[in-house]
């Protein structure tokens, strides 16, 4: 009989999270790392890798490995599937984390409806899903090929809901409609490739609610009472769901979304 301890452990076994020296993807990271996994840490050309990477080494003893790569463009993306094929080491986890948010500075984005573009919209599209499919596809054989592994996609609310714009009066924030259109997409994937890929890989979703980052204290406080919890999200409130889906806690799930929203979507 296994014990849950034994469940968690993820030791001999490698993770690959993109966006990952961002404020969730870094806390995604630490909890894998924690739970014993050797790291492949991607993100944009830039990002400060060796900040994340000396403090997971030095926490948890774990092996890292950083791959700059733009999710945007599909060359990068081939030769990031090509790097992790060719070195021999395997891969057991992907979490595909990378995204353009509700304030990522892009032009035509965080504007009205009549002023989104579609160029924006395309962008959106193109890290928020496409780059998830792509590396989906292109690393399934490596997944495949390797012990209990696992895909965890990180959608959204919004890939659920329709935003409440009440929330937002008064605020200069936004809701783009390519963010809740490919969070939707990225639920609906999750599904379609959780049938088409098992039972070799399992595939679950997680979608967080809103995550507090010091939006306007009206915001705020707006969210926190439409939240059956009373309060927005932190980074930390998803390590246990990370952990789950990563782990043979969950070896028997696949095709399922995870909200950890507290509570919002009982309404």
């Amino acid at each position: 009989m296994n014990t849950v301890s034994a469940l968690m452990k993820l030791e001999g076994r490698r993770a690959l999270i993109t966006g990952a020296t961002g404020k969730l993807g870094s806390v995604i990271a630490d909890t894998l790392a924690e739970l014993g996994a050797s790291l492949v840490l991607v993100d944009r050309p830039g990002a400060d890798f060796e900040t994340l990477g000396e403090s997971l080494t030095q926490r948890w003893g774990v092996r890292v490995r950083s791959l700059p790569c733009d999710l945007e463009i599909q060359k990068q993306r081939a030769e990031l599937v090509e790097a992790l094929k060719n070195d021999g080491e395997g891969l057991n986890i992907l979490v595909n984390n990378a995204a353009f948010v509700g304030t990522s500075d892009l032009r035509g984005w965080g504007v009205p409806f009549e002023q989104q573009t579609v160029e924006t919209w395309r962008r959106a599209l193109e890290v928020n899903l496409t780059a998830a499919f792509d590396l989906c596809q292109g690393l399934f054989p490596v997944l495949r090929a390797s012990a209990e592994p696992s895909i965890v996609n990180i959608a959204s609310i919004y890939g659920e809901y329709g935003p409440d714009w009440g929330l937002y009066e008064g605020t200069k924030m936004s809701n783009p409609a390519a963010y809740g259109a490919s969070k939707g997409g990225l639920i609906q994937f999750t599904r379609w490739l959780a049938t088409t890929v098992a039972p070799d890989v399992r595939v679950n979703a997680i979608s967080p609610g809103g995550i507090f980052r010091n939006q306007p204290e009206v915001f705020v406080q707006r969210y926190a009472a439409r939240t059956p919890l009373g309060r927005m999200a932190t980074e930390d409130d998803f390590r246990g769901a990370v952990a789950y889906l990563a782990t043979d806690l969950s070896r028997y799930v696949t095709g399922q979304t995870l909200n950890v929203d507290g509570g919002w979507g009982v309404w």
